[in-house]
């Protein structure tokens, strides 16, 4: 099912009141300039939701001889959507390919400091699958809660 609210389509399963769980702690974002991968998780379960930028080209045509001709320029409501979904979590990992995931990043620096600062990683990831990016995640976080103690 997809649900459309300005530049930013919803995609979820079992209906529209159905989002991510509040209750788990940690969440992680892969983001690319088209679409974010939103996974929240324990040790046991998980919940997934996508969010996909409609306004976002389907493909970006690159030629070597034009000095950043075909970049995106990262879309503001895109990014504020992803963001105001990661708000309930305490423990945030951003992942993604080529520049969205500190283009994110610095989305949240500057237009969201209380989310940006439950960031504990910003990662580099291709585009893995779905149980590849939740294994890498809880990975992360059980390094990173045995370092914080």
């Amino acid at each position: 099912m997809a649900i459309k609210t300005g530049g930013l389509a919803r995609l979820q399963d079992g209906g529209p009141s159905k989002g991510l769980a509040m209750t788990h702690y940690h969440a992680c974002v892969w983001i690319d300039h088209r679409e974010a991968r939103l996974f929240s998780f324990n040790a046991e379960a998980s919940d997934e939701q996508v969010l996909r930028d409609t306004h976002a080209p389907a493909h970006i045509h690159r030629r070597a001889d034009h000095v950043h001709l075909g970049k995106a320029s990262p879309d503001a409501t895109f990014l504020a959507g992803v963001a105001e979904h990661l708000r309930s979590f305490q423990e945030l990992l951003i992942v993604g390919p080529g520049t969205a995931r500190t283009e994110f990043a610095t989305y949240l620096r500057d237009h969201e400091p209380e989310v940006a600062a439950r960031v504990l990683g910003v990662e580099p990831m291709d585009h893995p699958t779905d149980r590849q990016i939740l294994a890498a995640a809880r990975k992360f976080f059980r390094s990173a809660d045995r370092m914080l103690g």
